[in-house]
């Protein structure tokens, strides 16, 4: 019997060669396999720095979507569908995000988040048909995840992204002489050489490191572009427990150097929303006028301080 095409494919990739380095790892004392793990870890950054042009234009793509009030959409299948959703799911408790700003899915749903749906990945009409499910528009980003750069539901995916004039994103450890191959497009290929994985195709591992700290990239620098952090500090989360409660007073209290009480205070008049009590605090204003100001200055509280110090000549 000859060798299918999707064989002949499979048997080049990056990730499904022999890692020579960790050959040995199954008679080998546990101690011994978590360092060759260790090892090969530490390989993941060095690669993600050599494709931070690719990342910084598709984070441009993010920010001009946010800014027109559009989404990020990532999609994937198995492991790098998850990631997306993972990604997707800490943005709103981080950064204050409508749940629809950044959006995650998955071929075969809801359940392959837990399970495998055999066959859900294997079909590019059902990517394709996920994205009309929630209405895609031209101003959002699409961004694939396919460690295989190949992976037919995601190829579905970004045709339809593609052809809606969307601006597209793929992220993988596949060659870009592959993913051409295999006919995925993209206005950015992010292409990450993790090598081959500890254990031969499991790609879980080095490829879902490199994935999961591209997505967290892009993410993180997005949200920081649209004003979510004041310095290095995240100042947009939602308040929807006792922790990120007094991790609020927290912050405010390191921000502008007031007390515990005070701090308390200002974060009950701001209605729980620390940008606000910044701009209350900073700006010696009441809550309207800090939550126009904010609004005037794109949610951006350096900004709105400005404006208040210069119009009030404080």
């Amino acid at each position: 019997m000859p060798e299918s095409l999707l064989f002949k494919s499979l048997k080049t990739l990056r990730t499904e060669q022999i890692n020579l380095e960790t050959s040995d790892i199954d008679i080998l004392p546990v101690r011994d396999i978590l360092c060759k793990i260790n090892n090969e870890d530490r390989k993941v950054a060095d690669a993600v720095r050599e494709v931070i042009p690719e990342i910084e234009s598709a984070v441009n793509f993010v920010v001009n979507s946010f800014s027109a009030g559009a989404r990020l959409i990532y999609v994937g299948a198995g492991t790098s569908g998850r990631l997306g959703i993972i990604d997707a799911a800490e943005c709103p408790p981080t950064f204050g995000t409508n749940p629809q700003q950044v959006m995650g899915i998955i071929a075969g749903g809801r359940e392959a988040m837990f399970a495998a749906q055999e066959g859900a990945e294997d079909k590019p009409e059902l990517g394709a048909n996920d994205l009309k499910d929630i209405s895609l528009s031209k101003n959002d980003t699409v961004c694939g995840i396919a460690a295989s750069g190949r992976t037919p539901y995601v190829k579905g995916a970004l045709e339809y992204a593609n052809n809606k004039n969307c601006k597209t994103i793929l992220i993988s450890t596949s060659s870009k002489t592959h993913i051409i191959e295999a006919g995925l497009k993209a206005d950015v290929i992010i292409s990450v050489d993790t090598g081959a994985e500890v254990i031969a195709g499991s790609t879980r591992m080095k490829s879902g490191t490199a994935q999961k700290m591209i997505l967290n990239m892009i993410s993180t620098a997005s949200m920081i572009r649209m004003g979510k952090t004041l310095g290095n500090v995240m100042i947009d989360l939602q308040l929807t427990n006792t922790k990120l409660k007094e991790r609020a007073k927290k912050i405010i209290m390191e921000a502008t150097a007031i007390g515990y009480d005070d701090a308390s205070d200002y974060l009950t008049a701001a209605k729980y929303n620390v940008k606000t009590a910044l701009v209350m605090i900073f700006g010696n204003v009441d809550y309207d006028t800090a939550k126009k100001n904010l609004e005037d200055s794109a949610g951006f509280v350096k900004l709105a301080i400005q404006k208040l110090n210069k119009d009030l000549n404080l």
